[in-house]
């Protein structure tokens, strides 16, 4: 019996400790780090880096497997619903479990683990709740629960002989003291904080990201791309009078990040001849000289005074490889587009 496990791994103390408890039972354990949008986007752009501070810090061989495409459709009607926020906690669970069954052929493993606590998350760690998971996953005898496999029924790597039950754990509850123990006893001491990272669960971001999905701007749902929500991320967001889409970068930093994130078919906007920000107008089929004027005028609005006052400016406008100068461009008065602040 092949004797390989693959874990769906947080980067979390849970995730680290359940993978080390079926490492030490000689079992080889790949563990896949599941990213979307909304949560370790980042980490696709530094994977190797990431790949080897997990195995120099845990000795865990970690892969990243982008959920971006399935987890937009997923958060437009999970079946499960939403927690406190925009959070599918459950759904989200079942997606990544789905995913990481179908992964088990190309691994060649016969299990998988996770690092849930029984009882530690009131929505997702109930016992009926990893029941539901469990289930609608497709995964119900092969997924085991190092940390809480003795206050569970035994799944069939146990009965098979390939995990020794009696080395396996019975955590419950929210506390953390029986993790940290186990953690001395691995040796590890640099771990992250319980925190949760997923922008599903701050109560400002999650309600952006609602508006966004309930038609804030003129993109159809069907036209969700995972740049859309990187891009819903940055910078000072603005809907323009007609629903169309503007963002202002509020540093160097995010100005270098709306640059980044632009599509070819997006406006770029920025003063040639005094510093501020750049702006990134969405691409729609509505878009008109009045809209990019408008456009044109936070730019000027947001950038740096001359003395104590914000003086008219000239403002270019990138779109498909042309240029256009949008010329003496008068601020933006607050009073008018006060109201356009997502």
């Amino acid at each position: 019996m092949q004797r390989r496990a693959l874990a769906l791994f947080s980067g979390g103390l849970d995730s680290i400790l359940a993978c080390r408890v079926i490492m030490a039972q000689d079992i080889e354990v790949l563990a896949l780090k599941f990213v979307t949008p909304f949560f370790d986007h980042g980490l696709l752009s530094r994977q190797e880096q990431y790949q080897q501070e997990m195995r120099e810090k845990y000795r865990i061989d970690v892969r990243l497997v982008d959920l971006s495409n399935g987890y937009i459709d997923l958060l437009k009607k999970p079946a499960h619903g939403f927690g406190k926020h925009f959070n599918p906690c459950i759904d989200c669970k079942i997606l990544m479990l789905t995913r990481a069954k179908e992964l088990m052929a190309n691994y060649d493993a016969s299990f998988l683990i996770t690092g849930e606590v029984l009882g530690q998350r009131p929505m997702s760690q109930r016992r009926d709740t990893m029941r539901v998971i469990e289930r609608d996953s497709g995964c119900e005898g092969i997924l085991l629960r190092p940390l809480s496999a003795q206050k569970m029924n035994p799944t069939l790597p146990e009965e098979q002989g390939i995990v020794d039950r009696d080395r396996l754990y019975g955590f419950a509850g929210r506390g953390r003291k029986p993790q940290l123990a186990l953690a001395r006893e691995f040796g590890i001491e640099d771990f992250p904080n319980p925190a949760g990272g997923c922008l599903l669960t701050d109560p400002n971001l999650a309600a952006r990201i609602e508006r966004f999905y309930n038609g804030l701007f003129v993109i159809d749902q069907e036209q969700f791309r995972a740049d859309d929500f990187r891009l819903l991320l940055v910078g000072r967001q603005f809907r323009l009078p007609g629903g169309h889409w503007f963002v202002l970068g509020r540093n160097q930093g995010e100005n270098r990040r709306l640059r980044d994130l632009a599509r070819p078919g997006d406006y770029l906007l920025s003063m040639p001849d005094r510093p501020g920000p750049t702006g990134l107008l969405r691409e729609d089929d509505r878009i008109d000289e009045q809209i990019l004027c408008q456009a044109a005028a936070l730019v000027v609005r947001y950038g740096k005074k001359t003395g104590s006052t914000r003086l008219p400016a000239d403002v270019m406008v990138f779109h498909r490889k042309k240029e256009q100068c949008l010329q003496a461009v008068t601020p933006l008065a607050d009073e008018v587009f006060q109201e356009w602040l997502v």
